[in-house]
């Protein structure tokens, strides 16, 4: 209408880390504020481009649009096209990829300072996103794949010098301290996972870096979230679950990756099966275990009498591969038992939001990633818990002992990553007698069951209007544009 001066939109910069347990719900989160009428750029790099294509239909192409800028490859020693997390299975190819996404400081910066944003939400684990900021006179958020209950507790390790009182020599339990739960480790975590830790969390109270997290107020707690904000002085936002923005089926299965299965077929098996019946099996896109610990994993849940659908990665299990390697990690007979009427097998990437939210899942045995929690809860699917590496040991805790929306596999040895090789091996039984804890109909499964489903009708009223996350959000836009204005101002 004439007359009437109609309000500049937000420029947003958003800067993924190069894992797919960070890009998808970063990515999420970034369509979140463009449709909210945000002018929102994902800066990645080419060979995660596909990532976040199928995000941009969501939104119109001026509120929400990909920037790519070259990863270093020859600078640090790579191949062409190897630039995410989930492109290696060695150490020495995961720490170059680290390397290579340190050094895209230089380029994003080149980037921004020729048109600079009104705000810069980066991944937490970019130690240069503050600076960049800092330098462009602009606030910047920092994005964490933990839960602030994960955070919060990793402070109260922190300050009570338990970072610096450990080394890899000292395995056994410990107790957290000054903290609103009691909790009870069952070991610990590598030296090296501290002294990381030790250093962002310090670097987050130093630089004050608020924190957007994906997930609900609900879910994490008041009481953890008021302890986070009182120990640190830092605020926390509460925006997720972002994955509820896709509605339908194939909203769902193109959410990430290509799926090696087709929509079709997945969900052709998952019907045939009565609510409840089928056990989802993932341990994420960066997560690989032993031929051995594989085996132990089929004869578990092939002796818990339940049907399955299991995930392994592309590079262990092929279509093609011959009998012998298939007895590596499959015993004899197995897929004749099984595959089609009981069990289905996908080698590769899964629509995994797709598979959780169909009424025949009715359990999930995880790694214990933030991302693969918060997609459970959103469905309403308790969880079997199996944490290997990183924090994921402080949110089987918060999972099984805090929230009771799912039990222990029995999982005790803590790596640094998870392409680390895993020597210690659960067993056959343990995997058998979770999987019959949770979804052989007793009491104590049917409690987990109903828990997790109120968390699920949670997390949907916190996405719609009137909703935590919800209000949150329009909290932070706001706060973003009094940021901008006040700033136009000086």
């Amino acid at each position: 209408m004439e007359g009437v001066e109609v309000e500049r939109p937000l420029k947003l910069h958003f800067i993924p880390y190069l894992a797919p347990g960070h890009m998808i719900p970063l990515g999420d989160i970034a369509t979140l504020f463009a449709l909210r009428g945000q002018q929102v750029t994902i800066i990645t790099t080419p060979s995660n481009a596909h990532f976040f294509t199928k995000s941009l239909s969501f939104a119109n192409p001026f509120f929400l649009r990909l920037h790519t800028v070259e990863f270093p490859s020859l600078q640090v020693g790579l191949p062409d096209g190897v630039e995410s997390m989930s492109s290696t299975t060695d150490s020495v190819t995961a720490n170059k990829i680290f390397a290579g996404a340190v050094l895209l400081q230089g380029p994003i910066q080149d980037f921004m300072e020729k048109d600079p944003p009104d705000c810069i939400i980066g991944d937490v684990i970019y130690p240069w996103v503050h600076d960049l900021a800092h330098k462009l006179q602009i606030p910047a958020f920092s994005f964490s794949v933990f839960s602030i209950f994960t955070i919060s507790l990793m402070e109260s390790l922190r300050t009570n010098n338990f970072f610096h009182s450990h080394t890899d020599s000292d395995s056994g339990p410990f107790v957290v301290h000054n903290f609103p739960h009691s909790i009870t480790m069952c070991s610990r975590p590598p030296k090296m996972f501290t002294i990381f830790m030790e250093m962002m969390l310090e670097r987050m109270i130093k630089n004050n870096e608020p924190l957007i997290i994906n997930n609900f107020t609900e879910l994490d707690g008041e009481e953890f979230i008021e302890h986070y904000e009182k120990t640190t002085g830092l605020k926390s936002w509460h925006l997720g679950p972002a994955s509820l923005i896709r509605r339908t089926d194939q909203e769902k299965a193109e959410r990430g990756n290509e799926s090696v299965v087709s929509v079709h077929e997945c969900l052709s098996w998952l019907n045939s099966k009565q609510d409840n019946s089928v056990l989802y099996i993932c341990f994420g896109s960066i997560c690989y275990f032993s031929d051995i610990q594989l085996y132990e994993i089929a004869c578990g849940i092939e002796a818990s009498g339940h049907k399955f659908l299991w995930v392994v990665p592309e590079k262990i299990g092929k279509e093609d591969e011959s009998d012998d390697e298939k007895k590596k990690w499959l015993p004899k007979g197995f897929e004749e038992r099984n595959i089609g009427k009981n069990g289905l097998i996908i080698r590769g990437w899964a629509p995994q939001i797709m598979i959780l939210s169909h009424a025949a899942v009715g359990a999930f045995m995880t790694h214990c990633g933030w991302s693969s929690i918060v997609e459970a809860v959103s469905a309403g699917v308790p969880m079997i818990t199996w944490p290997v590496h990183t924090e994921q040991f402080y949110n089987e805790k918060f999972i099984t002992d805090v929230r009771r929306i799912g039990v222990e596999v029995g999982a005790t040895k803590w790596y640094l990553s998870g392409i680390e090789e895993k020597e210690k091996v659960v067993s056959k039984d343990s995997i058998e007698k979770a999987v019959k804890r949770l979804m052989d109909g007793g009491d104590e499964g049917e409690e987990i069951r109903g828990r997790a489903r109120e968390f699920r009708d949670k997390a949907r009223l916190a996405v719609q209007e009137g909703g935590s996350s919800n209000k949150n959000l329009l909290a932070l836009i706001d706060e973003l544009k009094r940021l901008r204005d006040h700033k136009s101002l000086d």
